[in-house]
């Protein structure tokens, strides 16, 4: 007879195994917009983690790209700060969490940084390559990063500025991805076979992309992704999502599952590739799935991972900052400049009020 640890241990393995099998065919990871020159290669329902410990985001993702001509197709990916970090993702990550919240049974259903300047070029922070990936990191503007994206052979819809713009006057760093083609057959890599990558981020709160995903789509297209987040504590969203009912047709951002990470899919998770950062247990998973016409998906995603304050909404796209360019100095200004009127008033009708002379 089999210990029960063990056979729980071995269930799992199994269920990875199966699902290595079937997930490639039916999902395409990233949250990134999709940048082809025709339309014979599509991005499909996509899978994200944004973990987050120690005023780090571990923003892990993958690609997967399918469709009968990948020569030319590549992803962009807004990040919320500069990486510290760029390394190849855990080969069972994504497909563990998407174990614990879809086919476990026992699963419970509980329930911005600095404006970006108008540079004329983008630069570049620094390149490498995981398997068939080419991977740059970018700072610049909208057309910077534009004019970088189709000078390096990427295709841009006609909606790609205006979403350029939305991100690069919240944060002007970007990931560009490439798949090259040539790489991926000395590789053996097959059409649809995803490859994780992991973004190691430094920022107050983490924050994650959905507008992108809408990049190129017709308005009243499906937008589906799942979002996974791994907290310290339970965090607060904005925007704020549905309850699930059960119906997964049910469309908007819908908080599949909250609750605190089990101990197996702890020990899980840290056994992976790149994955010892985490704490050995007392993280929060909360599993969010997108399902919304691209014309309704104008946000992203912003989180406060302590829980306890209203998460930014700079960051998630409703407010726009305020451009850094003295008008923050002006408004600063003109505040304090307002208080000392008022204080001063006051005491000046103090004064008058005890040099009155008592009837």
């Amino acid at each position: 007879m089999r210990h029960p640890r063990r056979a729980v241990r071995y269930i799992t393995v199994s269920a990875l195994a199966a699902l290595f099998a079937i997930v490639p065919a039916a999902s395409a990871f990233a949250c990134g917009g999709l940048v082809t020159p025709n339309g014979t290669v599509s991005l499909l329902r996509t899978t994200t983690l944004a973990a987050y410990h120690r005023g780090v985001e571990h923003y892990v993702t993958g690609f997967s790209f399918a469709g009968a001509d990948a020569t030319e197709v590549g992803s962009i990916v807004p990040l919320p700060g500069v990486p510290s970090d760029v390394i190849k993702g855990g080969d069972w990550t994504l497909q563990r969490l998407i174990i614990e919240t879809e086919l476990n049974p026992n699963v419970g259903r509980a329930g911005a940084p600095e404006s970006a300047a108008f540079a004329a070029d983008a630069t570049v922070l620094f390149e490498t390559q995981i398997d068939a990936l080419d991977i740059t990191v970018l700072e610049g503007g909208a057309v910077a990063v534009g004019n970088w994206a189709r000078e390096h052979g990427f295709f841009l819809p006609p909606d790609a500025p205006e979403v350029l713009e939305f991100y690069a006057s919240r944060s002007p760093i970007f990931m560009a991805v490439r798949f090259n083609v040539e790489r991926a057959d000395d590789q053996g890599v097959q059409e649809g076979q995803g490859t994780p990558v992991h973004v190691v981020i430094p920022t107050p709160n983490p924050w994650v992309p959905l507008r992108i995903l809408g990049l190129g789509r017709e308005a009243g297209e499906i937008v589906q992704a799942d979002v996974y987040l791994l907290t310290d504590r339970r965090p607060a969203t904005l925007p704020v999502a549905e309850r699930s009912n059960g119906d997964l047709s049910q469309p908007g951002i819908v908080q599949e599952l909250s609750e605190p990470a089990s101990e197996s899919l702890m020990t899980d998770l840290r056994s992976d590739r790149g994955m010892k950062w985490m704490p050995t247990s007392g993280m929060w998973l909360t599993h969010l799935r997108i399902n919304t016409p691209a014309e309704e998906l104008t946000h992203d995603l912003a989180i406060d991972a302590s829980g306890y304050d209203q998460p930014d909404p700079i960051a998630a796209g409703f407010a726009l900052p305020i451009p850094d360019t003295g008008v923050r100095s002006i408004v600063w200004a003109t505040l304090a400049g307002g208080v000392l009127v008022l204080l001063l008033v006051a005491a000046a009708a103090r004064r008058r009020v005890v040099g009155t002379p008592a009837i």
